[in-house]
């Protein structure tokens, strides 16, 4: 089945200078689905990491800036990505990469050629979910990973939780510092444990939103096909607080109990109260099953859902999907998985990118995805192109 029209958001150019592993680079994309296939080590998941950080946030890989350019004779090159986007109210371009002078250690953002002052100004244009292999454990693993993954899938449907938690981070992590220092100011302490309290409750709240409104599409199963339905769940004393009062009870209620801890919490050298504490379950329905106890493709399975699920979500809600980034997401599918995937992905109001060692894995995709091979520095195009 072929959706009626493309997606609406859809990267049509993109261009790299000394990014990683490519020096230069200039491709164009027309389809929904664009496949790359190459051997490890061609620079798959460089490209992938590239289209992320032309969003908002650290990207897939949540790089420091002096680990993403190029490096060539023992020096490190200023690096930069640009993408050209078209959208139904028009085309936008969007670009990123390290200060060409070296003065500032901060990322540069430009839209349309202007400079963007704050990385939430691009969250109303663009928003990117990935999978990646390293999340294959997410759920093996400490809880933020999984916060990290609840978070991204969060702004993509508020923009503005990005800050909440930014903030409330800020605001712990001050408070952490004069704890230790043993003799902070009782009033300096009390507004930033306000700040804590006002900015978990919110950020919190985005979270459960999200999770309802995604559980619903799930359950529905129109957007996830022959994946198996889930059940996301917010595992967070904030959370089970906010389904039984006011927010402005919650944040009452928080703001006395981090004043209660501020003893343990400075022999803790943390907060044992916040935002931070939260932790996020999938269940695998039709087993009833948490996904910690379901094997690797199935908890992959999961995952895939899940993004599927949000992509349909998020184009409901804002008017245009999420980018999704699938890297090497075959690895643990079988065929009939694979078949199942590639199947959703064509109907689906997202453009996809995937990558993978082996280009037979795409071949189902001929005629409806752009089809890449990757080499060291080089992109070829591969096969037949298309576009729904």
């Amino acid at each position: 089945m072929r959706p009626s029209g493309p997606p609406s958001l859809l990267l049509t150019r993109l261009l790299l200078q000394d990014f990683r592993s490519w020096q230069v680079l200039e491709a164009h994309f027309d389809a929904p689905v664009v496949a790359i296939a190459g051997e490890n080590g061609a620079g798959k998941t460089n490209l992938l990491e590239a289209i992320s950080l032309l969003g908002p946030g650290r990207g897939l890989r949540g790089a420091r800036m002096s680990e993403i350019g190029h490096r060539a004779a023992g020096a490190q090159r200023p690096w930069a990505a640009a993408g050209r986007f078209a959208t139904p109210h028009g085309a936008f371009d969007i670009g990123t990469g390290s200060d060409p002078e070296g003065a500032s250690e901060r990322r540069a953002f430009r839209l349309d050629g202007l400079p963007v002052r704050t990385q939430a100004d691009l969250a109303d244009r663009i928003a990117v979910v990935w999978l990646t292999p390293q999340m294959d454990r997410l759920f093996q693993e400490g809880a933020s990973g999984r916060r990290r993954f609840l978070d991204r899938l969060a702004w993509a449907l508020e923009p503005s939780h990005a800050r909440e938690v930014a903030a409330h981070d800020n605001a712990m992590s001050q408070r952490n510092r004069l704890l230790a220092g043993g003799h902070a100011d009782p009033a300096w302490l009390a507004g930033l444990e306000d700040a804590m309290a006002r900015h978990a409750v919110a950020a919190t709240a985005a979270r459960r939103g999200l999770a309802g409104r995604l559980n619903a599409v799930m359950a529905a199963g129109t957007a996830t096909g022959a994946f198996p339905g889930a059940r996301m769940d917010l595992l967070c004393p904030i959370a089970a607080a906010l389904a039984d009062q006011p927010a402005l009870a919650v944040e009452d209620t928080l703001r006395a109990a981090l004043v209660a801890d501020r003893r343990r919490d400075a022999a803790a050298g943390g907060a044992a109260r916040g935002a931070h504490r939260a932790d996020m379950a999938l269940t695998h329905l039709p087993k009833d099953q948490r996904a910690e106890m379901c094997s690797t493709g199935e908890q992959k399975a999961l995952l895939i859902s899940t993004v599927l699920a949000h992509a349909a979500l998020i184009a409901e809600a804002r008017g245009f999907a999420p980018l999704l980034l699938l890297d090497e997401v075959a690895a643990h599918l079988d065929q009939t998985r694979r078949e199942a995937l590639f199947a959703a992905l064509v109907t689906l109001p997202a453009q996809s990118f995937l990558t993978g060692t082996d280009a037979e894995v795409f071949r189902p995709l001929q005629g409806m995805a752009n089809r890449f091979r990757a080499a060291p520095g080089n992109l070829m195009p591969e096969g037949e192109t298309g576009s729904r």
